[in-house]
């Protein structure tokens, strides 16, 4: 199966913080960002493989400032890595001061997705491609935490007996 490169699966979205998104502390609630970030890292492993996909785990979710009241929510994605029919996805989420341009890294995680065929079963991806220093960098550093996922998943399988 062909590469591809991974800005072709980069995915951005921009919304509005309104007041029905915000809780008690006039913030945006957490849940409604790690919302975001799942629907746009599917859209962009969707653009990666051009197949249905499901999510299949979300690492840590790195919450590092707040968003407030009247900023934007800039949410980007970028599938960094495959294995046989799974992509790894990395998101980034920044506020933005809509009155000073002034933007501030808000929250980082990975996502892993899984192709699916037509019956519903898992399919291969093709390899992501990587070009840019970042994307080197998620690409070259993602085994190790592809590992590390899969450590946690067979330890959390055999607590469940």
């Amino acid at each position: 199966m062909e590469g591809k490169p991974a800005r072709l699966s980069r995915t951005t979205l921009t919304d509005h913080v309104l007041p029905p998104d915000t809780n008690y502390h006039n913030t945006i609630f957490g849940g409604k960002v790690m919302a975001y970030i799942d629907k746009v890292s599917a859209m962009a492993a969707m653009r990666h493989c051009r197949m249905p996909v499901v999510t299949a785990s979300m690492d840590s979710m790195d919450f590092l400032a707040p968003i407030k009241l009247g900023q934007a929510i800039y949410v980007e994605a970028f599938v960094t890595w495959t294995h046989h029919t799974s992509m790894e996805v990395f998101v980034s989420v920044e506020a933005e001061d809509l009155l000073t341009g002034e933007r501030q890294l808000t929250g980082t995680s990975y996502l892993t997705f899984v192709a699916l065929d037509e019956n519903g079963k898992p399919c291969p991806v093709p390899p992501v491609m990587p070009e840019t220093e970042e994307e080197k960098w998620h690409h070259d550093t993602a085994e190790a935490r592809y590992l590390a996922r899969k450590a946690r998943k067979s330890t959390l399988e055999s607590k469940r007996g």
